[in-house]
């Protein structure tokens, strides 16, 4: 921190600002600045003081979180020797403070876990805090929080405490968990009608749970498992403590999930639930929503820890098929919130047995899924006063669509036809309200699909009923029935004499504003699925692109159909093609002259992105046939129409939204003609490189990278590309050395990497020859840690295939100048890369990159292992043994064993596992 040590009036002053304030920049400035104070040293030290002084809650609510943010990632600020002086210091603070504020005990107990977790020299941390507390009544609110957050800090991800480490304390807690669980069953006997202090009982026997430390043995006789019990059984027990009892009772269940290990404790639960059933019918008929959602989440949770058994031996043990029936007592509850809670349970179930394959098992549990079945399509109804469409974006919409997706995966129990059988029989033999008929069409639409359309009359006839549909019927039920025909596409395809009626009930919805977007869907859909039947209705998809602003139709729908009549399109005889693309693009290209002529004269800016992705996605679907030595029939209108996507480049340069939109149509465009668009190389390559000096806009290096592919290959090409690589490379680079520059511009790294992994693919030899490609792996390295998806993916990926081209020996000519060049550069920066690897894998990236690294470092050590041994051995050597808190973090053999794995795998997954648990000894 600039100017020294802040005094703590200064800190006080900021502190009141960004609470009371009442100019938003004055707390914006007081936020910053005491972000600033907790980065740097002096925080320690006045964060102490301002607990000492207990001025007020908020001084001592930030001075506890800067103490916890401290000591959870900065804790190697501190010497050794102050770390004893620092724990018994947040104890005597957390004593004075108890009664302050909850919110300050918790952020003192964090800090407090959390140094006992990374000070190895505080042993025995649980049984010193029992010992010095558990008498004083007063001291156990504060005892049993830290009791709370210890167990749930162990796994956190803020600490890089290390396996080793998190093995050693686990072990301890395991130690110590019956001595916790005594206290809490004292403080729970104790506490006679103190509700607050159940639910921190509750609370903190959760978090052990949780940790999956507690005997099991000890836990099945113990009486704190019949207070659970008690309290979820009682008919008066408040909100708050069901839901704290509820939480305890889920994580119990979660940690026993593996059954066969618990069993004692495993058959106290299981029966502890089925026990509940009165209760949640008492929760129901007090309508006590609360109560039901906590019921129907235990209910769940049994289930999910019971499934194995329940599939494997079903009605018999613990294999009880009640415990189903309980799910479809929660599924028959009217609100739908209480069913959603049991979706992923029903999922798993189903994954389940469509796994085992077994018949048998399928007519057991075929029932049970006939009757969810039923009870969904109920909850699916809309009200009976609904006007107007289904919602798809509210809380009921997203609900439906999960139940959609949940009958997607469970049909196969009960047979998609017969289903669909049963669900048309209803409508045809009753009459039900039009609620039932929309829920029953919806279900109907979710496993259309999944139904073999060969000669299938229902099919046949369910369509020719929903065509014949009168205009009067509930604008919902009209809705509903347009999806279900664009879910039926298939079997339009196998009867092609039901298009025409088809098409003609989809027009009169597209004329209808409510109805406009799902008619254009269903119409996509049978575009994509009946594309040769539909190449005779091409005029009247045209008439429709022409006017399609003149129906009520969202963005995503126009594009859609856009889409539809461009799959048509390419499936036309070769000749008429170009025309008929002209057509279809002359609207759009009209669209983006106006506005150019609007902007020129007027001096605004026009946002030109619906008409750009209008024709991205016309570029992007029109792939027709071409033979060999035949023109392209789309390279001449692509070529008239590249003057406009210039010019709307030009103009709105500045604008990144825009000029990603119009890289996106170029590419689609180059993507569509191939070889074809050789004509607009030169041009675009010229525009690119001059607008990317001013405006260093990423999507230009991946409209970069397709040009390499499609003309990297190319003799005559090469040179150009490898000119546009340099010109595009000195702004990249200038941007990524700003300070942060690489977490700031992921995006830019991302794309980099795909246009220089293009080169290594298309030409590598060119690249690899070129003065650019040193400074091109100077950024690969320093960009290896970047903890972001998509750019490490792109870093690693153009590491790998660099490597990859001096080890794979494809027979071309230029093989043995290739494994002289990547000789060179590993030559030149293998160790570095190494080393750099093996830190970022253990310090930056997330384990879901571990693959990645693997792949690079399997391809090192392919093209030259006696070296990588040596690289790989020097970058273990400088890696720390010891963590802040005086912990062991890897013991020799560690190191010298999993040198040894990767120096002697076979296969690459064997250097990732070897990666994956070595990593672990630093997280």
């Amino acid at each position: 921190m600039e100017g020294g040590k802040p005094n703590l009036p200064l800190v006080y002053q900021a502190v009141q600002a960004l609470y009371h304030d009442p100019d938003p920049a004055g707390k914006e400035r007081a936020s910053v600045w005491l972000g600033e104070l907790q980065r740097s040293m002096y925080a320690w030290e006045i964060s102490d003081q301002l607990l000492q002084l207990k001025q007020d809650v908020e001084s001592c609510y930030f001075a506890a979180q800067t103490m916890k943010m401290k000591i959870q990632t900065s804790f190697y600020e501190l010497p050794p020797e102050t770390h004893t002086a620092l724990r018994d210091s947040l104890l005597s603070h957390i004593q004075n403070l108890k009664d302050l504020s909850p919110i300050i005990v918790t952020q003192l107990a964090l800090a407090i876990a959390d140094l006992a977790l990374q000070m190895a020299s505080w042993k025995g941390c649980v049984q010193t805090l029992i010992e010095k507390y558990s008498n004083d009544v007063s001291s156990m609110p504060f005892l049993i929080e830290i009791l709370t957050v210890l167990p749930e800090e162990v796994h956190s991800r803020s600490l890089r405490i290390g396996a080793n480490r998190r093995t050693e304390i686990i072990e301890d807690l395991a130690y110590y968990s019956t001595t916790v669980v005594t206290l809490l069953m004292t403080c729970a006997e104790k506490s006679g009608h103190d509700e607050k202090m159940l639910i921190k009982v509750f609370r903190c026997l959760g978090s052990w749970f949780n940790l999956g430390v507690l005997d099991n043995n000890f836990m099945a006789n113990n009486q704190l498992l019949m207070i659970l019990f008690q309290v979820l059984q009682r008919d008066e027990t408040s909100t708050n403590l069901h839901e704290a009892a509820s939480d305890c009772v889920c994580s119990a269940l979660y940690a026993i999930e593996n059954v066969a290990v618990h069993m004692p404790l495993a058959m106290q639960l299981f029966q502890g639930v089925l026990s509940l059933e009165t209760a949640y019918h008492m929760a129901v008929a007090r309508e006590d929503l609360d109560k039901v959602l906590n019921y129907c989440r235990i209910f769940t949770e049994l289930c999910e820890t019971f499934l194995e058994m329940t599939v494997r031996t079903p009605g018999l043990g613990m294999g009880d098929l009640r415990i189903l029936e309980l799910l479809l007592i929660c599924a028959g509850h009217p609100q739908y919130e209480v069913v959603e809670i049991s979706f992923n349970f029903w999922y798993r179930l189903g994954e389940h047995l469509y796994k085992m394959n077994d018949p048998a098992l399928h007519r057991v549990f075929k029932p049970y899924i006939q009757r969810l079945l039923h009870s969904l399509a109920r909850h699916c109804q809309l009200d009976a006063d609904h006007e107007g469409v289904p919602e798809d974006t509210d809380d009921f919409g997203e609900f439906r669509m999960r139940v959609s997706d949940l009958v997607k995966d469970v049909i196969f129990l009960v047979g998609s036809m017969e289903c669909f059988s049963q669900l048309y029989s209803t409508l045809k033999e009753g009459n039900p309200p039009w609620e039932v008929t929309e829920a029953v069409l919806f279900i109907m639409a979710s496993i259309a699909k999944s139904i073999d359309p060969e000669n299938n009359p229902t099919l046949t006839e369910v369509l020719e009923q929903i065509v014949l549909l009168p205009e009067t019927v509930h604008l919902a039920v009209r809705y509903t029935s347009i999806e279900l025909v664009g879910e039926m596409s298939e079997v339009i395809d196998r009867n092609p004499c039901m298009l025409d009626p088809v098409l003609n009930f989809l027009m009169k919805g597209l004329r209808e504003k409510p109805l406009a977007s799902v008619a254009a869907k269903a119409i996509h859909n049978i575009c994509s699925v009946c594309r040769d039947h539909m190449a005779q209705h091409f005029q009247g998809l045209l008439n429709i692109a022409r006017l399609l602003d003149s129906f009520a139709l969202s963005t995503d729908a126009a594009v859609g159909l856009l889409k539809g009549t461009a799959l048509v399109l390419a499936r036309l005889p070769l000749e008429k093609i170009a025309e008929c693309l002209n057509d279809l693009c002359a609207v759009q290209v009209m669209a983006l002259r106006k506005l150019l002529a609007q902007d020129s004269s007027s001096g605004k800016s026009s946002d030109p992105t619906v008409w750009l992705d209008r024709l991205a996605v016309i570029f992007r679907h029109t792939n027709p046939i071409v033979e060999n030595g035949q023109t392209h029939p789309c390279q001449k209108v692509i070529q008239e129409i590249w003057p406009v996507l210039s010019e709307t480049l030009n103009a709105h340069q500045n604008d990144n939204r825009i000029v990603e939109r119009c890289c996106r149509c170029l590419r689609f465009a180059v993507r569509c003609v191939g070889k074809g668009s050789a004509s607009l190389l030169q041009p675009l390559v010229t525009q690119m490189v001059s607008v990317y000096q001013v405006y260093p806009h990423s999507c230009f290096l991946y409209l970069g990278s397709i040009l390499v592919d499609e003309y990297g290959m190319e003799e005559g090409c090469r040179q150009g590309l490898l000119d546009m690589l340099q010109a595009l490379c000195m702004p990249t680079f200038q941007l990524l050395e700003q300070p942060n520059g690489l977490r700031n511009h992921p995006d830019t790294v991302d794309d980099l990497f795909r246009l220089v992994t293009r080169f290594v693919q298309r030409s590598p030899v060119t690249l690899v020859n070129s003065s650019i490609i040193v400074h091109i792996i100077q950024c690969a390295i320093a960009s290896t840690t970047l903890d972001h998806r998509d750019a490490n993916c792109s870093v690693m990926k153009f590491i790998r295939d660099l490597i990859h081209t001096g080890v794979t020996n494809d027979h071309e000519d230029d093989f043995e100048v290739r494994k002289r060049l990547i000789g060179q550069v590993m030559e030149q920066h293998g160790q570095q890369l190494v080393t750099q690897l093996i830190n970022t894998c253990c310090f930056c990236l997330p384990p879901y990159t571990l693959p990645d690294v693997a792949e690079v470092l399997w391809e090192i050590m392919v093209f030259d292992r006696p070296t990588f041994c040596r690289w790989l051995e020097t970058a273990l050597k400088g890696l720390p043994k010891e963590t802040a808190g005086g912990a062991l973090t890897v013991t020799h053999k560690q190191l010298t064993d999993f040198h040894k794995q990767v120096t002697s795998a076979e296969e690459c997954k064997q250097v990732c596992w070897a990666i994956r648990e070595f990593t672990r000894l630093y997280r």
